[in-house]
């Protein structure tokens, strides 16, 4: 008889909540969430706005703290880190890409790519740089600023730093929310190889079936719990999810 073996998540929220503000003010974003982003996946999360979505990703990423509950990285608690090493987990284990880019404007784009890099004192691995350059396709736009970029450009820069550190987990804050949908589907795409060909985690916010298809999971989040789950998604089944999410919230209105 032969066993499976899982590998344990590259990620994971245990019961968290988040409140901002306190008393009858009080705003509960996230409500006993618990969830596990699975080591070598592209998970997505969904919901509708104001859901918690970007909330829960914050969370995870170490970007923001919850209430009660706790949330881990490669089983470290993110609770017990000094401001220091949750500084050092966030530059060295953890990659980030956001809908703003977030890039250095009086940087290149090879001085952004590398910038984790830069910050720690370190030197990136030569053959791995020249993987992920290659990979996001930007080789003879690296001495490039950002504004001499497109936003394609730009955000397959903001890609590169998140793989170059190979970190246990990317998180994607909308990728391709202000890109046009040739430039997204490359964003998109990138990430997929990312996962495919470097076995690399990635957990996504996004409001777009279409993203969404390219996970291997999707969570649905709705008033700041956990309400679905989906495997091998489609755009098609993500939308008709996500209607009845709109149907439902007419319905209470």
């Amino acid at each position: 008889m032969t066993t499976t073996l899982v590998a344990a998540p590259a990620a994971r929220a245990e019961h968290a909540t988040k409140v901002y503000g306190t008393g009858d003010a009080g705003v509960r974003a996230l409500d006993d969430v618990t969830l596990e982003i699975p080591s070598g996946h592209l998970t997505a999360i969904m919901g509708p706005s104001g859901s918690g979505k970007s909330t829960l990703l914050h969370c995870m990423a170490g970007l923001d703290v919850v209430t009660s509950g706790r949330v881990l990285i490669d089983e470290q608690d993110l609770a017990t880190l000094s401001d220091q090493e949750l500084t050092v987990l966030r530059r060295e284990r953890v990659g980030f890409v956001f809908q703003a880019f977030n890039l250095v404007p009086t940087m290149t784009a090879l001085e952004n790519v590398v910038l984790p890099f830069t910050l720690g004192g370190r030197r990136p691995d030569p053959a791995w740089l020249d993987e992920v350059v290659d990979t996001v396709d930007l080789r003879d736009r690296l001495d490039h600023r950002p504004a001499e970029l497109s936003g394609g450009q730009q955000q397959r820069v903001a890609v590169a730093r998140a793989l170059v550190t190979r970190p246990e987990i990317v998180f994607a804050d909308e990728p391709t929310g202000n890109l046009d949908s040739r430039s997204g589907a490359e964003i998109l795409g990138f990430l997929r190889r990312a996962v495919d060909r470097f076995d690399q985690t990635v957990a996504m916010v996004t409001h777009d079936p279409v993203a969404a298809s390219y996970a291997d999971a999707v969570v649905f989040l709705a008033d700041g719990r956990v309400v679905d789950r989906m495997t091998e998604p489609t755009a098609a089944r993500v939308l008709d999810r996500m209607r009845g999410f709109d149907r439902a919230t007419e319905l209470g209105a």
